[in-house]
């Protein structure tokens, strides 16, 4: 399975953008789409995922209220839509393939494919 993310870019504090993830050679209901991010100087996190087919979404803290995932089966498409952006969302966004599991209050993991990340700034 190949990913290609797209629509980071620069964006005011409190802005909106929409990343997208296009797929091929597989669809994401067989891996389930994830996003994770890396901000400067810190390790890459998970910030989202499906964790089936009926559409159960599960967000880190420190995105959730503010950004949603999504997805078009027609299209093999899964985007990010990320609102009330906040200075610390600014980093490197990657789409992902794979599975997670929400155990407890803890969302683990297990990811197949990886996309080339897409930039995101949010600037003051």
């Amino acid at each position: 399975v190949q990913l290609q993310a797209s629509g980071g870019g620069l964006v005011q504090t409190g802005g909106s953008l929409r990343l997208s993830c296009a797929a091929s050679g597989g669809t994401f209901r067989t891996y389930r789409p994830a996003w994770f991010r890396q901000a400067p100087g810190k390790e890459r996190e998970g910030i989202s995922c499906t964790t089936s087919n009926d559409g159960t979404t599960h967000y880190a803290d420190s995105v959730k209220g503010r950004f949603t995932i999504s997805r078009d089966n027609a299209k093999n498409t899964v985007y990010l839509q990320m609102n009330s952006l906040k200075s610390e969302d600014t980093g490197v966004y990657y789409c992902a393939a794979g599975a997670c599991a929400l155990v407890g209050n803890v969302l683990y993991y297990d990811m197949y494919y990886w996309g080339k990340g897409t930039l995101v700034t949010v600037s003051s």
